[in-house]
């Protein structure tokens, strides 16, 4: 039985250490942060910021961050949350059915990865399969200043998601 378990643990620690990183980021990324985002003493995800070489944010290269979901969500819940969070840090965009066309609802455990291909897109994969790509001018700083900008909602997650 003990060596059954050892096997098995062998046999499983290359799957386990693969899925550590995204498979879908851009190439030579690399994880630079990572944070949680809690509202009202509720975890709500988990989210990870890749930059090329695990270097600090140059916002003029292909980055991704990937977020994983804690909590149930509804897709208006998190197209509402967006183009919200957008519209405060004067960012509004006329995204919202093409956020539609990319959220759907989460459980404990799901993921969104947002990979940059440039500034005016960005490509959505959810738990692993691409869902949709955004394109608008500078989306990549648009969308997601949401998460990494000087005005985010939370300073220390920003922070914490840069690297800092």
């Amino acid at each position: 039985m003990r060596s059954l378990l050892l096997w098995t643990c062998l046999c499983l620690a290359p799957i386990v250490a693969g899925a550590s990183q995204p498979s879908n980021l851009p190439r030579g990324a690399e994880q630079r942060g990572e944070a949680a985002f809690s509202f009202l003493g509720f975890q709500i995800y988990k989210a990870r910021l890749f930059t090329q070489g695990g270097q600090p944010l140059d916002w003029s290269q292909d980055f991704g961050l990937e977020l994983t979901y804690q909590r149930r969500l509804s897709q208006s819940d998190l197209v509402e949350a967006t183009l919200r969070e957008m519209a405060r840090m004067g960012n509004a965009l006329p995204i919202r059915g093409q956020l539609e066309q990319c959220y759907q609802p989460v459980a404990p455990g799901d993921s969104y990865l947002a990979v940059s291909d440039g500034p005016d897109r960005l490509t959505f994969w959810r738990n692993g399969i691409a869902v949709c790509t955004l394109t608008q001018t500078d989306i990549r700083t648009r969308f997601m200043e949401i998460f990494l900008g000087e005005d985010s909602r939370s300073a220390r997650f920003t922070r914490a998601l840069l690297g800092q």
